[in-house]
Formats: structure tokens, C-alpha cells, sequence
């Protein structure tokens, strides 16, 4: 590290999230790591005529931001599809649809992801014949917001080989009407047989999207990420495979633990993977497993029957979970269990208790539960007993869910969302979006763990705000925490000397304006690896 720094930040409020110096005026970067933190006297002596020197005008400088579960990939698989997150009616959804019909030109494939029905005045699932008579003449396949749930039409569904006699496969449901007529309803595994006749992405369109897909991710104030693989391990080989042409071309330009679908274990084993192996830019993520699928789908398994529904339904079964992170965990490879319903979450936080009883782990990187959507208070003491665990929380979804869990579960829904009582068990609480089931956006999963409202600012007082986080709570589950939690609060998390220089500069404080205008917030300037990655 040069003793000159390139760029030195003055005249700011500088949160830190490193206890030993926790507030600063100004910060001095030098290469791709920070050469000094302090004073803005102490620290501006340091330049030299070719540094850059940046008045902050009294705006708040964070770390940058770490999303610990963002379906990445995904995100740019899907990149020109249509963003239904936006249609607050049916009829938007429909125009949507048909607007992007009418662009591609018949015969090619409508694809969607994010609407969310529950929201909708109509409160309507959509059908195959609603696509039907939306885009006669074209394929279609749209996902709600929780990606457990997609709908395509008659020639969506007819390219997918889907008819009346096709069984359901295993971990998923095609629904029938009382006919035996698929309604065009997929849920959980069941959609993949769409995905599985979809045109392939060329790999220039992929990196192309992925390179986009960074960008608008500097723009939220991302530095660090975790992409997480889906259900199924259709992405795994070919998600690994684009990250690592991104690093050897040198277009990598943002953080990335790179997840290895569950059914990959035993390759993952044979190829001696660990959790965390890799550079600065690019490492080994974790092993993922689906304990269930999605309250809104009805598939989060619960230990009450839904108001409209069943029980929900176990995905892959806990023994053969278990089974499987035995052998991880003993290889070094640590791994996340999805698990949405207070059923599942008591199920493996069971398990987690039984592998931790057997002996010592040799993963270096704690396990995790990710979502852990909806949690009783006796499972909460009992995931408070395990030493070698972490939780990764969407507040995000929180903001799209609190009508759906008013309508299935009632006073249930206490239960869901616990982050301040899932933070007091002690275990690492990262906070992250899931996106493309929400938005990327971390003031607006700050926004939502801080006031526990929808993104329209209700309900007027919050929904169960005895599980509101404070502000710094909030900022701390995506900085200090995911770095410690991942292995990596060493090199990043917070803005301290010797660190590398991931921080972020917003145009409002925070910690001091109403907490209705978090969301509002705007990322003035991202600074990633040293450098300037974006500016307002």
C-alpha cells in the first residue's frame, strides 16, 4: 500500500461499524485498501498533488453494503424479462404482459417475475386462461414474488409437455382443476419444467447482463454479495461458471460468495471444496437446502393448518438433509437450510441441535438458517443453544408479505419476521434482500426492519413493532455482521485502516431523519475495491 493516497474523503460523518474507532471526519484510500481514518487535520496531510481530494459536505459514509442472499444469477438469467413488482393492479399485470407480447413479436417467450396478488385490489391468481386471452400467440410463464409460485398459458404449458396426465413431480405441484385440467398454477419444483425448455442465454448476453446486473448494484450501495442458487441446482455449474469467466476477464467488480446447489454435495466433496475458498473477489459460497417452499405459494410448512389451506409441505426431507450436511460439515463445507414455516424452522433447528451434539465441526464458517420467516418462541430458545450458526433475514420481504400473512395465518403472523427476537438469541443476523423475490435494495430492507410497513408506509404504526429493529442494528446486519459471519470481517464490513476500501456515501443521515424517508435515500457515490464505481 502506497503511502500517498489516491483519494482521500473529507469533511464527513463517517459511521464506521468498527468498535475500536467508531466515527471518523474523513478516510484516505491508497490502492484498494484504506491508509487512514480520522480527523479531518490528521488525514488531509497525508495528500499529495495527484490525490483526489472529496468534500463530503457533512453526508453520511457507511461500509458497503453485503446482500447475503441475492439469486444474482438469476436476476440476470432474467434481465429483459418483465418486472411485474410494479403492477399494483391485475389489469397492470395484464397490460404488462401484453405490452411485451406485442414487442417480441409471436411466437417467442413472455417471461415475468414479481407480482405479488396479495396486494392487488382483485386479490386474483392468475391463470392459464388469463395469459391465454392476454397473449394468445405467445409462450408465457410469469413467477410471483416469492419464485414458489409461476403461471404459464396453453402454450407455455404445451411446450413444457404439461397436460392432464402429467403427474406432479417430485418436490412440486401442477394444479389441477376438478377436471384434472392443469389451471397453469406451478408451484415449487413444478415450474422448472418451464425453465427447462427455455432458450439458453449466449454466454456474451449472459456477461453482458451480469456486467449490468453489477452496475445497477453499485448504484444500492452493493459491494459484496452472496448469490444463492434455487431450488432444483439447474443454475449451479453454469452460475460457477460465469462468475469465474467475469474474474478471469477482469470484469468483476463486486464481492461474490458463489453458492453450490445441495444436490452438488458429493461433487462438491470430491472436488475438495471449502466454504470461503477463493480470492477477495471471488469465493466458494455455501451449500443450499430447501426444508420447504413459501408461504404465499402455501407450501412454508407449518405446524397449524394456513386459514385457506393445508399444512404447507416438507421440500426435501430432513433426514436427507441431515444426512447430507453431515458430510459437508465434515468436509468443510458449510451450508444454508431455506426454511419459511414455523414447522420447518423447528425441524432444523432440531437437526442443527442433533449435528452439533455428534462433535466438532471442520467447517471454519458458521452454518446458517436462511429466512427463518416464521419461528415460535421455543424454537427461538433452542436455535439461542447453537454455537455454530448464523441466520440470514429478509426485511425486504416483510414489506410484500404483511397482507398475504394477515389473510393465511391471522394473529399468527406475530410469529413471522421475529428480527429483533431472532438478534437477542445471539446468533449473527445478516440482513439481505432475496432478491429478485424483492427489492435489491438495502435502505429499503433497512426502511422495512425499521418500521415493519409496506413500501405505501402502512400500516400507520407498523405490523408487531415489538420485532422493529433500530437503525444501527439494521446497517450493522448488512455490514460488520455478514462480513464476520462469512469469514471475511478481516478484510471488509467496516471502514477501518487496512481494510479494503468498499464504502458508500448517501445523500441523508439515516440514523437521524424520519424513518418513513430511509427507503427514499439515495447512494450518492460508491467506492468499490478503491475504486469509484459510482457517482451521482
Amino acid at each position: 500500500m502506497k503511502s500517498i493516497p489516491d483519494i482521500i474523503l473529507y469533511n464527513g460523518n463517517i459511521q464506521t461499524q468498527d468498535d475500536n474507532q467508531p466515527l471518523a471526519q474523513a478516510v484516505a484510500i491508497s490502492g484498494n485498501q484504506i491508509l487512514s481514518l480520522g480527523s479531518d487535520k490528521d488525514v488531509i496531510k497525508l495528500s499529495g498533488k495527484n490525490t483526489r481530494m472529496i468534500d463530503l459536505n457533512k453526508r453520511l459514509v457507511l461500509p458497503g453494503f453485503i446482500d447475503t442472499h441475492f439469486h444474482f444469477y438469476e436476476w440476470a438469467v432474467n434481465y429483459d424479462s418483465i418486472d411485474l413488482s410494479s403492477a399494483v393492479t391485475f389489469k397492470e399485470m395484464e397490460k404488462a404482459v401484453a405490452d411485451k407480447a406485442m414487442t417480441l413479436g409471436k411466437g417467442n417467450w413472455v417471461l415475468g417475475q414479481g407480482f405479488n396478488e396479495s396486494e392487488w385490489p382483485e386479490n386474483k391468481m392468475p391463470d392459464r386462461y388469463d395469459l391465454d386471452r392476454i397473449a394468445p400467440d405467445n409462450p408465457v410463464c410469469i413467477w410471483r414474488c416469492d419464485l414458489h409460485l409461476s403461471v404459464a398459458n396453453s402454450l407455455g404449458l404445451k411446450l413444457a409437455g404439461i397436460s392432464s396426465e402429467s403427474p406432479d413431480p417430485e418436490d412440486g405441484v401442477i394444479e389441477k382443476d376438478d377436471s384434472g385440467t392443469p389451471t397453469g398454477v406451478l408451484k415449487e419444483l413444478a415450474a422448472n419444467l418451464i425453465r427447462n425448455v427455455l432458450p439458453e442465454l449466449s454466454k456474451v448476453k449472459l456477461l453482458e447482463n451480469m456486467q449490468k446486473a453489477i452496475s445497477d448494484a453499485h448504484k444500492l450501495g452493493l459491494t459484496s454479495i452472496h448469490d444463492i442458487r434455487l431450488m432444483g441446482g439447474l443454475d449451479g455449474a453454469d452460475a460457477l461458471k460465469a462468475w469465474q469467466s467475469l474474474a478471469r476477464e477482469k470484469r468483476l467488480f463486486i464481492r461474490c460468495h458463489v453458492g453450490i446447489p445441495g444436490e452438488m454435495t458429493d461433487q462438491a466433496i470430491d472436488l475438495g471444496l471449502t466454504t470461503g475458498f477463493g480470492g477477495d473477489l471471488l469465493k466458494i459460497g455455501y451449500l443450499k437446502f430447501f426444508s420447504d417452499g413459501g408461504m404465499g405459494a402455501r407450501t412454508g410448512w407449518m405446524t397449524q393448518k394456513y386459514l385457506d389451506a393445508g399444512f404447507g409441505m416438507p421440500l426435501t426431507p430432513v433426514a436427507q438433509i441431515e444426512k447430507a450436511v453431515e458430510k459437508a460439515d465434515q468436509a468443510g463445507l458449510s451450508v444454508m437450510v431455506h426454511a419459511i414455516g414455523d414447522r420447518a424452522n423447528k425441524e432444523i433447528i432440531e437437526m442443527f441441535t442433533r449435528i452439533e451434539s455428534r462433535g466438532r465441526t471442520k467447517c471454519s464458517i458458521p452454518h446458517r438458517i436462511d429466512h427463518v420467516q416464521m419461528i415460535l418462541p421455543e424454537d427461538l430458545e433452542k436455535l439461542s443453544r447453537l454455537k455454530n450458526m448464523a441466520a440470514s433475514c429478509q426485511p425486504n420481504n416483510l414489506s410484500l408479505d404483511i397482507s398475504m400473512i394477515d389473510e393465511c395465518v391471522g394473529p399468527r403472523g406475530k410469529y413471522a419476521y421475529a428480527l429483533k427476537s431472532i438478534l437477542e438469541t445471539g446468533i449473527p443476523m445478516m440482513l439481505s434482500s432475496d432478491a429478485p423475490v424483492a427489492d435489491p435494495n438495502p435502505l429499503a430492507g433497512i426502511y422495512s426492519a425499521v418500521t415493519r410497513k409496506e413500501m405505501n408506509h402502512t400500516p400507520e404504526k407498523g405490523w408487531y413493532m415489538e420485532e422493529a429493529l433500530s437503525v444501527d442494528q439494521a446497517v450493522k446486519g448488512y455490514t460488520i455482521t455478514p462480513a464476520l459471519a462469512s469469514g471475511c470481517g478481516d478484510r471488509v464490513g467496516s471502514i477501518s485502516t487496512g481494510k479494503l476500501a468498499d464504502m458508500i456515501v448517501l445523500d441523508q443521515d439515516i440514523f437521524k431523519i424520519d424513518p418513513d424517508a430511509i427507503a427514499d435515500t439515495q447512494v450518492d457515490m460508491t467506492i468499490f475495491n478503491g475504486k469509484i464505481v459510482h457517482e451521482k
